[in-house]
Order: C-alpha cells, then structure tokens, then sequence
C-alpha cells in the first residue's frame, strides 16, 4: 500500500490551509509556520466525503487561539470531511507535523489495529490514527480525539479557514456553513449560525 487518504475535517478542510503541511508555509490567520512534507508533491486529489461520527470544539489551539476541531468516532450524527489522496510517507509527515513531533519517522499503516482500526500515536488530543472506511479500495483515516471531551469556543479566523475549505469543496453557501459550524458543540453560545455565516461570505 502506497497510497493512502487523509480525512480532515477541521481547518484542514481548506486547500491552502493543508498545503502548509504538505509543502510548508504558515496559514493566513495562524500562528505557526510548517515545514512541510520531504515529499512536498500536492495530493493527487481530494473530495469531500462523510464519515460517522461528530466534530466538537475543544482545548485550546496554539496555533489559531481557542477551541480546536476534534473528531469523536462514537457520537451519533455525520462529519463533513474532505479526503486527500496522499503518497503513505506524506501522511507520515502530515501527522508529525500535526502531533509536534520531528518529520523523519516511517509510517506502518499495517500496524493499524484489525478490528479496530486504530493506531495510538501517543498522548494527547491528536494522537489517536483511525481508518474511517475507504475510497476506491484505498483506506480512509483520521486522527481522532482522546476521549476528553472539555468543550471550547474556536476563534473567529480558525472558524474562517473551516468555512473557506466548507465551501471551496463542497459549494456549501454560507447559510449552510452557518448551521453546520453553529451546531458543532463548542461553537455555541459564542457563536450564532449567523455570525458564522458572516465569516463565511469573507472566505468565499
């Protein structure tokens, strides 16, 4: 297996928001500034896909300010994700930038657990790799949440960057970003569809 696609589902579902990861830079609105990928070749493609699950916001993020987007695979409902289609030593970089860790480690996606489907990374928040299904018989996976489920409002440029990507793959306009952003827990009582939806239209 040498392909792999990589499931995002918070600001990573905007383009030049991922493109940080694969060939470096440092997001409009964000904090930090990325190495990138040794392989720093753009995924051969994404698409937006929907996986089982919920999204919440929490902790805090030290790259964009407040609550961070966080995948829990065992709350009722469905994500909108957008899945990129990434070399297997990409993702291995994807995730050590993700994780805070050095780019230089291998990534066995065979240690993937068989009836689980996850791969625990190590403490903390993004530490938790997990298969969401597959496209085209290439596996879909995801870093999911540790169970920690300590609710916080995101900050209005990380809420930016996930309704640019909402609308950049899915056509989404913003009414509709609006409600989906606003329903995720966390976004609540800081953040109204409407005033979501205003950011919205800035990112369009």
């Amino acid at each position: 297996m040498d392909r792999v696609w990589y499931v995002a589902y918070g600001s990573n579902l905007s383009s030049a928001r991922f493109r940080c990861y694969v060939a470096g830079g440092r997001p409009e609105g964000g904090a930090r500034t990325y190495v990138g990928c040794r392989d720093r070749t753009a995924p051969a493609e994404d698409a937006p896909v929907a996986v089982p699950g919920a999204v919440y916001f929490g902790g805090r993020s030290r790259v964009w300010g407040g609550g961070m987007a966080t995948y829990d695979p065992h709350a009722r409902g469905s994500v909108a994700g957008r899945a990129y289609l990434l070399t297997v030593g990409q993702l291995a970089d994807v995730l050590a930038q993700e994780t805070r860790t050095p780019v230089e480690a291998a990534l066995d996606l065979r240690r993937l657990h068989p009836s689980t489907g996850r791969l625990h990374l190590g403490p903390g928040r993004y530490r938790t790799l997990l298969r969401v299904g597959a496209r085209r018989g290439i596996p879909m996976v995801t870093l999911a949440g540790d169970g920690d489920r300590d609710v916080a409002a995101p900050s209005a440029p990380y809420l930016r960057t996930m309704a640019e990507g909402l609308h950049e793959s899915r056509g989404w306009p913003p009414s509709i970003v609006g409600r989906y952003l606003a329903a995720l827990a966390g976004a609540r009582p800081r953040w109204s569809p409407t005033a979501i939806a205003d950011l919205a239209r800035v990112a369009a």
